[in-house]
C-alpha cells in the first residue's frame, strides 16, 4: 500500500481544520445587536398623554426595536423643549404649541403628530364657590404650566372664544399639574388647567370640581407631537425610526390592550383602577394610529403663534415638521 505523499497529508490537515473550523462555528451563540440608547423627555410625569412610552418599555416593544430607552420627566413644555437645546435628551414628548420654539431657532424638529383635539385637560377650581361659570374667569388669574405650552394656549383660546382677548384671563406659570392644584388649593389663583388624572383626583378628594373639558375648544388641533433634536436625527437616523415604529405599535398594543394597559398606567401615574380606566376610555381616541401631520391642524397652530404673541408672524410650518421617519 503507497504511503501518502506529503502534499496530500498537508490538503488533509486543510480539509480536517476547515471542518472542525466550521464545526466550531455551528457552537458559536449568535448574540443579538447592542440595543441603541435612546434619551426620551416627557413634559408631565404622570400625564396619560405619554404612558405609552412607559408601556413601551415594560412591555419590550422597544426593546424588540433595538432601542433601549432612558425616560425622564419635565414640568412642562418649554423645560422639555430646553433639555432637547442642551442636548439633554434626545426625544421630546411635548405639545403642538410648543413648534413655536422651532421658529425661534430650537435644533429640533417635529416628528409625528401624536396626538389630536385637547382631550387630556380639564379646569377645575375650588369649592369654595369663587369661580361658578366660566364667565367669572374674566380678568381673573389661572395657572398653566409653563409659556408657550398647551394648558397657556388653552385658557388663551378660552378667552378669545369669549371675546375677551387672548389676554382677558390672566395667566399664572407654576410648573407641572401637582404644583398647580397646590397653588390652587392655597389660593394663589382662582384655577387651573390640569391633565384630567389629576382633575379626577382633586375632585374625588372633595377639595374642588371640574369647570370645563376641552374637547369642544377645538376640532382641528394636533394637542401632542413628538420632537426629536436636529443632532439625534443627523446620528441616529435609524434609531428614530425604530423609535416611531415602536411608539405606533405601543399605540395599536394599547388598544387592544385595556386591561395591560390600565395597569401600567395606575403605576405610572399614581391614580386607581376606576379611576385609570376611565382615563384610557377618554383619551385612547386622541392617539394618531400614523402619526402624519394634518394641514388644517396645523393652520390652527400657526395662527395661535401670533394671537399669542409668541411669534410675529405666521412661520412655514413645513419648516418645523418633517414625516421622514414615520413607518411607510
Amino acid at each position: 500500500m503507497t504511503r501518502p505523499g506529503r502534499i496530500e497529508l498537508w490538503w488533509r490537515g486543510i480539509r480536517r481544520l476547515t471542518i472542525l473550523a466550521a464545526v466550531a462555528m455551528m457552537t458559536i451563540p449568535v448574540l443579538p445587536a447592542a440595543a441603541e440608547t435612546l434619551r426620551v423627555g416627557k413634559a408631565g410625569r404622570d400625564a396619560f398623554s405619554f404612558v405609552p412610552v412607559d408601556v413601551g418599555v415594560r412591555t419590550g416593544i422597544f426593546k424588540s426595536n433595538g432601542l433601549d430607552i432612558e425616560i425622564s420627566s419635565f414640568g412642562g413644555d418649554a423645560r422639555v423643549q430646553q433639555a432637547m437645546a442642551a442636548d439633554g435628551i434626545d426625544i421630546g414628548l411635548g405639545s403642538g404649541p410648543g413648534l413655536a420654539f422651532i421658529a425661534k431657532g430650537s435644533p429640533i424638529k417635529g416628528v409625528a403628530a401624536m396626538a389630536g383635539p385637547p382631550l387630556l385637560f380639564a379646569l377645575v377650581v375650588r369649592n369654595d364657590d369663587s369661580v361658578k361659570t366660566v364667565d367669572d374667569l374674566k380678568g381673573r388669574k389661572v395657572g398653566v404650566s409653563t409659556v408657550g405650552s398647551v394648558t397657556s394656549w388653552i385658557i388663551s383660546e378660552v378667552a378669545q372664544q369669549k371675546g375677551w382677548g387672548h389676554g382677558g384671563i390672566e395667566q399664572v406659570t407654576i410648573g407641572d399639574d401637582a404644583s398647580r392644584i397646590a397653588a390652587l388649593k392655597s389660593k394663589s389663583f382662582d384655577a387651573a388647567i390640569v391633565n384630567l388624572a389629576q382633575a379626577l383626583n382633586y375632585v374625588q378628594r372633595g377639595e374642588g370640581r371640574v369647570l370645563m373639558r376641552f374637547g369642544d375648544l377645538v376640532k382641528d388641533f394636533h394637542i401632542h407631537v413628538i420632537f426629536a433634536t436636529d443632532k439625534a436625527i443627523a446620528e441616529k437616523p435609524g434609531a428614530l425610526r425604530g423609535f416611531l415604529k415602536g411608539w405606533f405599535e405601543t399605540i395599536s398594543y394599547m388598544r387592544a390592550n385595556k386591561e395591560k394597559t390600565v395597569a401600567i398606567a395606575m403605576d405610572v401615574m399614581g391614580t386607581d383602577a376606576p379611576t385609570t380606566a376611565a382615563i384610557y376610555d377618554e383619551l385612547m381616541p386622541m392617539f394618531s394610529n400614523d402619526g402624519r401631520f394634518d394641514p388644517k391642524a396645523l393652520a390652527v397652530l400657526r395662527r395661535s403663534f401670533v394671537e399669542m404673541k409668541t411669534l410675529p408672524q405666521e412661520p412655514d410650518m413645513s419648516a418645523l415638521i418633517t414625516e421622514a421617519f414615520l413607518p411607510k
